[in-house]
């Protein structure tokens, strides 16, 4: 006769793990590591190396001076590291990122448990970090490759400043990443062969990329005036494809439910508009995923299924 055995879920196990979901997205991103080593030259590997390598180092002392379990295997530093220096600009000073990188990793991740305790995504909040500590993040390095020498090439001026000032901006341009703009950021085409990647494994699923990315456009059209060409301008403009993607998708700090991730979605689109039309900031991407991440239990709570036969809350 056999015998019931009573658990705490999970009650199904896969052999797909945190480390093996990391390596997933640090592979996802390799395009757009490629693209942005191509456009603005082998300074951002120095960028990239030195983010990289100093999230793994800040985690593995932090976890050493405390005696927790080493956590650098899981490789959740590593994409941290990269998703930091892919957000900054090829010319940005090496130290700068590497304080950027352990802020991210010590502050954010490790003084709140580590993985799956944080409340905001590291990422992001070592950016909106490094916006307001340093004013060397507002300039951004120009591409060696695809622009004419132009006073706005030179200066490495981004498509958010230039239509922020009523100047128009080519869209191949902006979809290939051949402008100013973050190491990572730029090349559009090289994010979507990375989304595609993670929705073919199965990482993130389309709610939040597609929903966000859709609601900054009809947003941008409806604020912008109605002009659907600066409406695809402003959306492929900045960081909005990289935090859609990457970013916003965090399974800690984003909603687990379908309807969840509309709503967040929905909120990140609506705060990347606002900031971007009407705030200091010509960007609003970090800033609205870190607002939306504070929100997100609030936002988990509305969208939540009732229990079957459960009472009014």
């Amino acid at each position: 006769m056999s015998k019931l055995h009573l658990s705490v879920s999970p009650h199904i196990c896969t052999p797909r793990d945190t480390r093996s979901i990391m390596l997933d997205v640090v592979i996802s991103l390799l395009p757009a590591t490629v693209a942005g080593c191509i456009i603005f030259g082998l300074r951002s590997l120095a960028v990239i190396a030195v983010c990289v390598i100093a999230a793994v180092l800040s985690e593995f002392l932090f976890n050493l001076c405390v005696k927790k379990k080493q956590t650098v295997g899981d490789f959740s530093a590593v994409v941290t590291g990269l998703l930091i220096a892919l957000n900054l600009s090829a010319n940005a000073p090496l130290w700068q990122g590497a304080v950027g990188s352990v802020f991210a990793i010590v502050i954010v991740k490790c003084v709140f448990g580590g993985i799956g305790c944080n409340f905001i995504n590291p990422a992001i909040a070592a950016r909106v970090f490094m916006l307001i500590a340093f004013n060397s993040m507002s300039s951004y390095a120009a591409p060696i490759i695809g622009q004419a020498a132009t006073p706005d090439a030179v200066s490495g001026a981004t498509p958010l400043t230039l239509l922020a000032d009523g100047k128009s901006v080519d869209l191949l341009e902006l979809f290939l990443g051949t402008h100013g703009g973050a190491i990572g950021e730029t090349c559009i085409l090289a994010l979507l062969i990375g989304a595609v990647y993670l929705f073919a494994r199965r990482i993130i699923s389309w709610h939040i990329p597609v929903v966000y990315i859709g609601a900054t456009y009809l947003f941008s059209f409806l604020f912008g005036g109605f002009d659907p060409v600066a409406a695809l301008a402003w959306t492929l403009s900045g960081g909005l494809f990289i935090g859609a993607i990457y970013m916003a998708t965090d399974y800690v700090t984003s909603p687990a439910t379908p309807a969840g991730k509309v709503v967040y979605a929905l909120v990140c689109a609506l705060l990347t508009v606002v900031i971007r039309f009407w705030g200091t900031y010509p960007e609003g991407v970090s800033f609205a995923i870190l607002l939306a991440n504070i929100l997100n239990p609030y936002i988990e709570k509305l969208a939540s299924n009732r229990l079957f036969g459960g009472g009014k809350a």
